[in-house]
């Protein structure tokens, strides 16, 4: 009798979110599992339009542009936002302020390009005014900002994808499924053979990897500095932004790398690790995360 075909490992990329994305699934059929795969580029793309600040597609772009025509208009949010600005609203109070959706304003002062091009104070100094989550009034489902000040909900949009993806596979199918979105991911549940090996981001740009885990199901998500950052004097500035000030954190981790449950909950609790800088062991190990810190 001939033994059956042992299942495979479908690979899907595309780029979506500004970065490179692949989706895994592993199955027989390798036109079913093309289908899985789609599924879930079809849900990164759907968030990612739905929430870019960049084009007149979905309510982060109506509610940045309702507040900047001359008075601060409510906007009435769907419950799949008004459920991701609940969570903005509690991590933000959870970071004593350091986490804040409305911080996004700071690119027109900085740039993390590699380069030297420290902002002078008196630019980022201009920008405060119109930081700061207490300002927005927030009364579901209606929202409304103040006049010059925007949204961003990119600290917490690919991963939110990440898990979307993940979940609009599981819905179709109990196969084994990686969904990887620039190096966040959530597995669906092991392969048949074992644990998906995942790469943890280098913090050295010559490099690919700097390290490889083991993940049966759950999900991985790494914030850093290995790509994004300012050096002048010797002196390396961090893309890592304290909204309370406008600037970077000091002494923050290269890198760190957290497993949890869901992609959303590793990045947030990685992303508040940095943002903690010399604590971010410690509040790590105080949140019972299971963690990697790269100095």
């Amino acid at each position: 009798m001939a033994k059956a075909a042992k299942p495979g490992v479908h690979k899907h990329r595309f780029s979506a979110m500004g970065t490179p994305c692949e989706v895994q699934i592993e199955m027989r059929d390798s036109g079913l599992a093309g289908q899985l795969a789609r599924i879930g580029e079809a849900e990164a793309r759907r968030i990612e339009a739905k929430y870019t600040r960049y084009k007149p597609t979905g309510v982060v772009w109506a509610i940045n542009h309702a507040a900047s025509s001359g008075g601060a208009a409510p906007v009435e949010l769907d419950e799949e936002t008004a459920g991701l600005i609940d969570y903005a609203a509690q991590v933000h109070a959870l970071s004593a302020g350091r986490f804040d959706v409305t911080s996004g304003v700071l690119r027109r002062a900085w740039t993390f390009d590699g380069s030297d091009r420290v902002p002078e104070p008196e630019q980022v100094a201009a920008l405060l005014p119109l930081i700061g989550w207490g300002k927005v009034r927030w009364e579901r489902p209606y929202l409304t900002l103040p006049p010059g000040m925007e949204l961003d909900l990119g600290g917490i949009a690919k991963e939110y994808a990440v898990d979307r993806a993940a979940m609009a596979i599981m819905a179709e199918s109990d196969c084994p499924a990686l969904v990887n979105f620039g190096g966040d991911l959530r597995t669906t549940r092991a392969k048949s053979a074992g644990r998906w090996a995942v790469a943890i981001e280098s913090i050295d740009p010559a490099k690919n990897a700097g390290g490889l885990l083991q993940i049966g199901e759950g999900a991985i998500a790494t914030s850093g500095d290995a790509r994004r950052f300012l050096l002048k004097d010797g002196k390396r500035y961090s893309h890592i932004l304290d909204p309370r000030t406008g600037w970077p954190v000091a002494g923050p981790p290269r890198s760190v790398t957290v497993a949890a449950r869901t992609c959303l909950q590793a990045g947030t609790l990685s992303t508040l690790a940095m943002l903690l800088g010399p604590e971010a062991e410690r509040f790590l190990k105080a949140e019972q995360a299971q963690g990697w810190v790269l100095w």
